[in-house]
């Protein structure tokens, strides 16, 4: 069965799901585009009830969430309980913005004196929603959150990891009182994407996930041509200057990499040091990163958590045999990670040449890329030197010239003394092979929307 629990740490399987049938998905898809004819009807203040609902049960039984996230895919229990509360903040903040940012807008005309022109944003109706399984509820929240408060429904198609977390979600937004249909999770086959897309009454699809999956469902949204938004891989630049407050630069350096095991689209993957400071940097870190604790998640002492699955593990080490394969150098880094659980050693990799492959790759996990940076200069060249382009971060002790820096690489988001800011009022997106569109703030709820021009004129025909 591709739908089961399997505890990441003791490697126990805990529960199974069965697949969805062809003819439960087509039942899905009916009931959901049955919701939407009613709820897209329903006032803004009506879907903020339901948005704030949500977020105030999340609040509630913080806990019990957070234990499911640990269970599922090893989350540290302290990050659990943040992305709760991170996922309650984005449910709030379309109860409170939604109808604002959705509002009608009055546009210019030549002549006013002619009528008035407004372009207002309908929702489009059944959203197909194919999410990965490193943050099972922040994840979902960034696309059912504004999507239902604009009016569309939506089905869900979560990671195969975690299919309790998935029902989670289900059963939140019901007890928040949405509509019967309206939001649905489906243990869906990969195969039944294609059916879910070809249907006449889904009318688009959001992806987050690795770059091959987001080439193949955005070529199946293509060809069906249905609105697709992809939030795909990234490997994020790390940039430190050679001003920088060293000590604090090298603590974000170890969070930025190793929060949520590593596994994260935004984390630190590749740092770029000048040369002037590259030895002190590298000394600091390999110190910062022996000291991470690696053990059971639920245990709030245990700082590195294991990967999501051994899968995932054992997919990580071969990418490192590979990279060293191609001449790069591996440095296993601090006490031996436990013979249990889906771990992999924290290590760092240097002598990443231009001709090596895995200067290229998103190594997804605790494995850090370290390259010298002749000058600042040849920082941002080595930081647009990807061809993704999702975050990135600039460490100076001059917040101004960190932005000047952050302006020169080409990515989607640049944080300036911080490793990456995931809040329910900033966007996120990426451009390149991270994908495309955007998600939150009013860039996200208008991703699936019709912005329709209502002209109305009022002049005589000319004959």
């Amino acid at each position: 069965m591709a739908y089961a629990t399997t505890n990441p740490y003791t490697g126990e399987v805990l529960k199974t799901f069965s697949d969805a049938t062809e003819a439960e998905v087509k039942q899905a898809i009916t009931k959901a585009h049955t919701a939407f004819l009613s709820w897209k009807k329903t006032s803004f203040a009506e879907r903020a009830e339901v948005m704030q609902k949500a977020a105030d049960l999340l609040r509630k039984d913080i806990d019990a969430y957070a234990k499911l996230l640990t269970l599922e895919m090893g989350k540290l229990i302290a990050e659990a309980k943040a992305e709760v509360e991170l996922s309650a903040d984005i449910f709030e903040y379309y109860a409170r913005n939604a109808k604002t940012l959705l509002a009608p807008e009055k546009l210019p005309v030549a002549n006013l004196t002619e009528g008035h022109a407004m372009l207002v944003h309908d929702p489009l109706g059944v959203l197909l929603a194919v999410e990965p399984w490193n943050f099972p509820y922040y994840q979902v929240a960034r696309i059912i959150a504004p999507q239902l408060s604009a009016g569309n429904t939506i089905l869900l198609k979560h990671a195969g990891i975690v299919p309790q977390s998935s029902a989670a979600c289900e059963k939140l937004m019901r007890d928040a009182g949405l509509p019967d249909g309206a939001f649905k999770n489906l243990y869906a086959a990969h195969s039944q994407i294609e059916l879910i897309l070809n249907h006449p009454l889904v009318r688009g699809v959001a992806l987050t996930g690795s770059e091959e999956a987001g080439a193949v469902v955005a070529a199946l949204a293509g060809k069906a041509l249905k609105k697709s938004t992809m939030e795909l891989g990234g490997s994020d630049a790390f940039v430190v200057l050679a001003d920088v407050d060293l000590d604090k630069t090298v603590r974000w350096a170890v969070f930025g990499r190793h929060w949520n095991g590593g596994q994260v689209c935004v984390s630190s993957k590749r740092m770029i040091i000048v040369d002037k400071i590259y030895d002190q940097f590298l000394q600091r870190y390999t110190a910062g990163v022996a000291g991470l604790h690696a053990g059971d998640p639920s245990d709030p002492k245990t700082t590195l958590a294991p990967l999501s699955s051994q899968a995932a593990a054992d997919g990580l080490k071969d990418k490192i045999r590979q990279a060293v394969a191609h001449g790069a150098k591996a440095t296993e880094v601090g006490p031996k990670i436990p013979n249990k659980g889906a771990f992999v050693q924290p290590t760092i990799l240097t002598d990443v040449g231009e001709n090596n492959p895995a200067r290229y790759w998103e190594f997804f996990g605790p494995v850090s890329m370290l390259f010298r940076a002749q000058d600042e200069d040849d920082a941002v060249r080595i930081a647009n030197d990807s061809p993704f382009g999702l975050g990135g971060s600039v460490f100076t002790s001059d917040p101004k010239h960190g932005a000047e820096v952050a302006r020169q690489i080409s990515t989607g988001m640049v944080f300036v003394n911080h490793p990456t800011m995931v809040k329910a009022d900033l966007p996120f997106g990426g451009i390149r092979h991270s994908g495309y569109g955007r998600e939150l703030l009013g860039l996200g709820i208008k991703e699936f929307v019709n912005h329709k021009l209502i002209d109305v004129v009022d002049i005589d025909a000319p004959f």
